[in-house]
């Protein structure tokens, strides 16, 4: 991942897999410009391969967050930039397209990208299992249609966290 803020716009390049080891950082990510006043992020995923269910419920659950915030105002979004039709698909299929502004267009091409601190080993297994769940929790909130993909899942997350507290 690497991030370009300019024009109040932040724009994030996601490339190769977006999965659970780099949801946390992702978010992180977000919830920091979101506090530094940004309100408007594209993501350009022109090069992104692929997207696992726990990235996918990370940024539902900020597209929800933002959706709910919005009241309206347009300059609030977050805005998917170039999604291949792998990602596009799953977007449709788990119900949260609608959270996103799905665009197409020139990736983004500047030199102010600045590659983004990944820490996947500093993450403990408490914390990318609650991460996991949490993004497991939101796609079955946001579309219950999505409960029997990932009750299972968010079960034995649910367990794991217990034994590990």
């Amino acid at each position: 991942m690497s991030v370009c803020t300019q024009d109040n716009v932040a724009w994030i390049r996601v490339e190769g897999r977006a999965n659970f080891n780099s949801s946390i950082d992702f978010k992180a990510l977000v919830n920091g410009l979101t506090e530094k006043g940004y309100r408007r992020f594209v993501l350009d995923l022109t090069e992104c391969i692929l997207m696992d269910s726990t990235f996918l419920g990370v940024l539902a659950g900020l597209g929800l967050k933002f959706s709910n915030a919005r009241n309206g105002d347009p300059r609030q979004s977050i805005e998917l930039l170039n999604p291949n039709a792998r990602i596009a698909d799953l977007l449709e299929n788990l119900g949260v397209e609608h959270l996103f502004k799905i665009v197409s267009g020139p990736e983004l091409t500047t030199n102010r990208l600045t590659p983004v601190e990944q820490t996947p080993a500093s993450h403990d297994r408490k914390e990318i299992s609650r991460t996991c769940l949490e993004a497991h929790e939101i796609l079955m909130q946001i579309n219950p249609g999505n409960v029997p993909k990932f009750k299972d899942v968010a079960d034995f997350l649910a367990e794991d966290l217990k034994k590990m507290e």
